[in-house]
């Protein structure tokens, strides 16, 4: 048998719908079952082969769709929905797959080993839908990492289990025996749960020869099942008939329902009323008041006197739901409301209204009143927020899911038509995805730093007039990412620090701002490494990696090193890491730590009346020379710089007060007479020369000088630089006057670079200075321009316009320019010469 039922299958069009090999194995493997069952009822048989054929599926409008029977047996098989969702079985588990359905979350289940849907409890079609004819579940199969979501409707058909159910197991009728033939008895049809085929009922009355069953269908596809009388009715032959009516739906296998009409045949009053209208059609606006007048019915009676009068009622078969919500007046024939009207519970009443005359015995007439209730905007959207997914990084791709959303309305048309809205002016939007079901996505890029937290709003409305709305709120936290690099207030810094720093003292501190969060916003620090010279810049400075404080690790020597500069890196603890670098300038001030040195003496100047061109030290001087002669001169240098190394000469009283004929030049360290020497003059000359600089404390040295006074048989010209315009002035004279011009040049153009060098040097420092360090005293300190004498000797020094950071006071900016020391030309043709001795012995002060 089985063989040929694969035959006949094969050339039908039914095996068409199985497209899988495997399936179909399956399949013939049931339908061997089937027919092995032989002892069942054919019935049974039929039953099994529905539920063989109760899984189909497609997929299309961005959807899944399967069928099954309701009634089905737990674990019944509804389709692949991994595969054809084209999802991988092994990530079910890892992507946190599930089924979400509102109401419906325990019909239907997934095996998460195969991926297959499968009925997990009783499905019962009438109580789920009722009397829709569409009936469907809704899915929702949610997947995280990445978020995703499918919508699958489930399609419930519905099979004949319930068979025809008549309002009354025994129907009881009155007739008097004078009702005509011809004339018809309402009755109440039977009625079937299930929808389509399943409750097309067909109706039979039992064999007899009064009655005939008659069946009507009006306009409103709502039939009307009655009694009609063949013959004319005699009480005496037959007080009483007992009727059966049977109903029989149109499933397969059929089912019927019976009921019993006892029909008592009564005498007298032989004209029932009659209403207006067999159908009354009215509709009634939900929420309707109490005493809202919904329809009047009418009814008339041809008798007269008792038998005449109508009294209205509903039919006792009306269900206990109407009669609470509606009220009927029985003299007038008013239909009032008394009850709650609720279009979402009830669309539609189906009334049935009699009317009894007062005769005896009593005689009815009937109409039905179908009560249409229209809806009214009067629920309120219904919006639920669910599978958000926060925070979102900062750096997420627009398109990004965030949240899904679902709205609902209970009214219907235009009342039940919700539409989303968001918040204005966020970087997000909302997307229709299924029927009433939104996704919230990321419409443009995000940045923490401007923006940490969002408050959205989403806002259902509702088509209805006046439109009824609701909202949900959704804090949307943005997630930092390392987007920021740290960010020093200027690009450079200038310090400055004085030299013999101890070791290991803090010099500067660097700080850089990272606009981002947790560690991508903590900073470190560190050197930039190079060569300083010969040396590692290391070994010179290094930076704390915490707090960017920069400390000298050993004392800093201005006359080595005037300016240091390197960079500091400053790196975040982000993936991968950001930075940046800043340029420290740190500018050594000079301080007075070197003491005034003595140069060697040149050759002995030539004198007036010398008999030679040079001699040495234990050479004799005229007594001869006139006032204003220079008879030595000492030399001196400093490595400092500025005052440190300005020097200045001082000539120390000699032993005993005497008054020394001799003087020196307060900044060219000259020795010259301060008169013409005469016979009283000692001899032997012994000058003692203090060298002092102009540091804080002065640092000094002294040097010795030994002159011999000699007579001279001629007597010497007076010196130039005192007899101006003498006579007797020789070549000497003219020599020093040249001297002393070429002196005034170049203190002239000394003095103009200097000048120019400071206004460079002011406009430079005024661009790069910023605010003085915390540390210290800092402060601008006031260029000063200094310039020595005719007379003056040239001492390197030179000072940039600085910030000093100090706790001792104000600090000082100098740019001293003196004019260099040029050795002296012949003083006079006098051939007696001056002996001179030096002691170089300095002595430096200590501080």
């Amino acid at each position: 048998m089985v063989r040929l039922f694969k035959k006949k299958m094969r050339n039908s069009n039914y095996f068409l719908k199985f497209g899988r090999r495997q399936e179909r194995h399956n399949i013939w493997k049931r339908l061997a079952i089937v027919f092995s069952w032989r002892e069942e009822g054919s019935g049974a048989r039929r039953l099994l082969l529905s539920l063989l054929f109760l899984t189909v599926w497609k997929t299309g409008s961005g959807h899944v769709h399967y069928s099954v029977l309701e009634e089905a047996k737990h674990g019944t098989f509804v389709g692949r929905i991994a595969q054809d969702l084209g999802l991988e079985l092994a990530e079910l588990v890892p992507r946190l797959f599930r089924l979400e359905s509102k109401g419906h979350g325990d019909l239907l289940e997934v095996n998460l080993q195969n991926g297959i849907l499968f009925v997990n409890s009783r499905i019962d079609r009438e109580e789920l839908c009722g009397r829709t004819l569409e009936c469907s579940i809704h899915l929702e199969v949610i997947v995280d990492r990445p978020l995703q979501v499918f919508h699958v409707e489930v399609e419930v058909k519905d099979i004949n289990d319930n068979q025809p159910v008549f309002p009354m197991a025994v129907k009881k009728l009155f007739l008097f025996e004078s009702r005509p033939p011809g004339s018809r008895i309402p009755l109440e049809g039977a009625s079937d749960a299930d929808i389509g085929a399943n409750s097309l009922l067909t109706y039979s009355l039992n064999s007899n020869d009064y009655f005939t069953l008659d069946i009507k269908r009006n306009d409103e596809n709502i039939k009307s099942l009655g009694l009609v009388l063949k013959k004319v009715l005699n009480r005496e032959d037959t007080p009483e008939h007992h009727l059966l009516i049977t109903a029989v739906d149109g499933g397969k296998p059929e089912l019927t329902g019976t009921t019993q009409v006892k029909i008592t045949i009564l005498d007298v009053n032989d004209n029932a009323p009659e209403f207006e209208r067999t159908v009354y059609k009215v509709s009634l606006f939900e929420n309707a008041p109490n005493g809202t007048l919904a329809v009047i019915v009418n009814a008339s009676d041809l008798d007269e006197g008792v038998n005449k009068d109508v009294v209205y009622s509903f039919n006792t078969d009306t269900s206990a739901d109407t009669l609470s919500k509606f009220y009927l007046d029985p003299v007038n024939g008013y239909i009032n409301v008394k009850g709650n009207i609720d279009f979402e519970e009830t669309k539609l009443y189906e009334i049935q209204v009699e009317a009894t005359d007062k005769g005896t015995p009593p005689m009815s007439g009937h109409c039905t009143v179908l009560v249409e209730i229209v809806d009214t905007n009067d629920n309120v959207p219904e919006l639920v927020i669910k599978s958000l997914s926060l925070p979102v990084l900062e750096d997420a791709p627009l398109g990004t899911v965030v949240a899904l959303i679902s709205v609902s309305d209970r009214d219907s048309g235009a009342n039940g038509q919700v539409t989303c809205s968001l918040t204005p002016q966020v970087p997000f939007k909302l997307v229709s995805t299924f029927k009433n079901y939104y996704s919230l996505v990321l419409d443009s890029a995000l940045d923490r730093e401007s923006v940490a937290n969002y408050a959205l709003v989403v806002t259902a409305r509702d088509g209805g007039s006046p439109s009824l709305s609701a909202t949900a709120s959704v804090s949307v936290e943005v997630a930092d990412v390392n987007d920021n690099a740290p960010a020093f207030a200027q690009p450079e810094y200038t310090v400055f620090v004085k030299e013999n720093n101890p070791p290991g003292c803090h010099i500067f501190t660097v700080s850089a701002r990272d606009a981002d969060a947790q560690e991508n916003a903590l900073v470190s620090y560190s050197l930039v490494e190079r060569r300083v010279g010969e040396r590692a810049l290391s070994s010179y400075v290094s930076v704390h990696a915490e707090s960017g404080k920069v400390y000298a690790l050993q004392p800093l020597d201005h006359e080595e090193l005037e300016l240091l500069q390197f960079q500091v890196s400053a790196r975040d603890a982000g993936v991968p890491p950001l930075g940046s670098n800043v340029t420290l300038q740190v500018f050594v001030l000079d301080e007075n730590d070197n003491a005034p040195a003595l140069l060697p003496l040149p050759l002995p100047l030539p004198l007036p009346g010398a008999r030679g061109g040079g001699g040495a030290l234990s050479e004799p001087v005229s007594r001869a020379v006139g006032a204003g002669h220079v008879v030595a001169k000492v030399r001196a240098v400093d490595a400092d710089s500025g005052y440190n190394a300005w020097l200045s000469y001082e000539l120390q009283p000699a032993a005993g007060g005497a008054r020394s004929p001799f003087r020196v030049a307060l900044y060219t360290g000259e020795i010259s007479t301060t008169r013409a020497l005469d016979e009283a003059d000692a001899p032997r000359q012994r000058l003692l020369v203090l060298v002092k600089d102009h540091g804080e404390p002065a640092l000094t040295a002294t040097a010795t000088v030994l002159l011999s006074l000699v007579e001279s048989g001629q007597a010497p010209r007076p010196s130039s630089r005192v007899l101006a315009g003498g006579a007797g002035a020789g070549a000497g004279a003219g020599a020093g006057a040249a001297l002393v011009d070429v002196n005034v040049y170049l203190i002239v153009a000394i003095c103009a670079v200097s000048s120019l060098l400071v206004l460079t040097l002011l406009l430079s420092t005024a661009l790069r200075c910023s605010a003085p360090p915390s540390e210290g005293a800092c402060g601008p300190g006031k260029p000063t321009l200094v310039c020595s004498s005719a007379v003056g000797s040239w001492s390197y020094s030179q000072q940039r316009r600085q910030r000093v950071c100090s706790g001792e006071g104000p600090p000082k900016a100098d740019l001293m320019a003196f004019s260099p020391s040029l050795p002296p030309g012949p003083i006079g043709g006098d051939r007696e010469q001056l002996n001179v001795e030096v002691d170089l012995s300095p002595k430096v002060s200590t501080f």
